[in-house]
């Protein structure tokens, strides 16, 4: 899954860039699909459609070429709010994405910078 370990590149371009986020993605929502915490906030939603969006998301926090043009984080998770969203579902979704990097063989110093950013997150994903 990696591209390179040159610490002056990309994020995005360290863990293998394009190729390595679609991975990840993908597994990413098998796992969350599994999660009887988790899967009731996508019982509605188009899963093709999510994991472009979080594809593109993602591309854009590691410094990918993408733009992310969808809604902040705080918008975007205001439904999920309003439904009950809460820190335990904060840290169920962190640990799957961890042991997707995991399971992806990314170098733990890679996941312990994207789980640093993922944490950066929690207020605005929470509305706090």
């Amino acid at each position: 899954m990696l591209g390179t370990q040159d610490s002056s590149a990309t994020l995005y371009d360290r863990i293998g860039g394009k190729a390595a986020v679609k991975a990840a993605v993908d597994l990413f929502y098998d796992k969350i699909m599994k999660d009887s915490l988790l899967r009731p906030f996508f019982a509605s939603v188009d899963l093709k459609r999510q994991r472009g969006k979080q594809a593109a998301f993602l591309t854009a926090a590691f410094g990918g070429p993408t733009k992310y043009t969808g809604k902040d984080l705080r918008h975007g998770h205001a439904h999920l709010v309003a439904r009950g969203m809460s820190d335990a579902h904060f840290n169920a979704v962190a640990a799957h994405l961890q042991s997707t990097l995991r399971d992806l063989a990314v170098p733990t110093p890679l996941i312990a910078e994207v789980m640093g950013l993922v944490g950066s997150t929690r207020d605005d994903v929470l509305g706090r």
